[in-house]
């Protein structure tokens, strides 16, 4: 007889956009185990919207412990939780070592560690798209038999918590619109501009597009502020919101927006999974068939950003919008 499941471990560590993606296979492992007691192990950024959740009854946020005397505290506590079964959604060398630093008894482990009970096999995991290979995991540990791990048939995250739970939250300042809006998402991480479509062709789709009666919204980190105020310069009332929401704020924003152009970055996952048609532009920096974000999706592939016409992407934008 099988051992009854009562004490969980979700291990997801990753960026803004892996981290929204994991949300589906989050959802499944809390349908596979009503009753369990979940923790989520995790980093600062997503502890709030860990705990605004529906999947977990706890959150840990020392996932990626960055000297000797915090990993020892952590392992301990690992140990000491007596997890009856661990799912390893973040499968790098990280958190194999984790599963090895817990034998020689450790908890039941889906994942991809030496020696663990639920092993993933094969390598067709490294060319799956991330909702695919969670599928395909969730399978091998026996929680979802039917997993649809065809390229494009596994169902993206599901927001509407975050949804439902403000619905009668109070906007976001200066949100608030009497006509249509659009999300622009002109950052992306720091140490990646090949992976941002220059804020040039973001100022002027935003011309073209407050030309045809929608209101520009720029969404974002503090340290893209600098790039609102030149689309902002260029359109006229385009409206900067960056530093000042939320992961759940943003959500908000995208169930409630006519669209999203953006570049691959965590947002722009975000956004479109709360609902947004939504524009993701991706350079040969990534791969949309591993990592796309899904939905109401248009995707934009150019080796080079800087070559993408402002009138390719303002075509998409015509045709996904109502």
């Amino acid at each position: 007889m099988s051992k009854e499941i009562k004490k969980v471990l979700v291990i997801k560590l990753g960026a803004l956009g892996d981290f929204v993606l994991a949300l589906a296979a989050m959802k499944k492992i809390r349908q596979a185990h009503p009753k369990a007691k979940i923790t989520l192990l995790t980093t600062p950024p997503f502890e709030a919207l860990a705990k605004l959740s529906p999947y977990f009854n706890s959150v840990e946020t020392d996932g990626r412990p960055m000297d000797f005397g915090d990993i020892t505290r952590m392992l301990g506590r690992l140990r000491t939780a007596r997890y009856d079964r661990v799912y390893d959604l973040q499968t790098n060398s990280r958190t194999n070592w984790y599963y090895q630093a817990l034998r020689p008894f450790p908890p039941q482990w889906s994942g991809i560690a030496f020696g663990c009970s639920h092993p993933q096999r094969g390598t067709a995991r490294q060319s799956m798209h991330t909702l695919e290979r969670h599928a395909d995991q969730l399978r091998a540990a026996g929680i979802w038999p039917d997993a649809p791990v065809e390229p494009g048939n596994a169902p993206p995250p599901d927001l509407s918590w975050i949804l439902r739970r403000h619905k009668e939250a109070r906007p976001v300042a200066g949100a608030a619109a009497p006509r249509p809006y659009v999300l622009f998402v002109p950052g992306g991480s720091a140490h990646r501009p090949e992976k941002r479509w220059p804020v040039e062709a973001f100022a002027q789709l935003g011309s073209l597009l407050k030309a045809r009666g929608l209101d520009i919204v720029i969404i974002g980190g503090p340290q893209e502020s600098a790039m609102a105020r030149q689309i902002q310069k260029a359109v006229g009332q385009a409206r900067d919101l960056t530093g000042r929401t939320d992961f759940a704020q943003l959500a908000v924003l995208g169930a409630k927006a006519a669209l999203v152009v953006g570049n691959d970055t965590g947002p722009t996952h975000l956004l479109a999974a709360a609902g947004a048609p939504t524009i993701a532009l991706f350079s040969g920096a990534s791969d949309p068939e591993l990592c796309g974000p899904r939905g109401h999706v248009a995707v934009i592939r150019s080796p080079d950003l800087k070559a993408l016409p402002v009138s390719t992407v303002a075509s998409a934008a015509m045709s996904l919008l109502p």
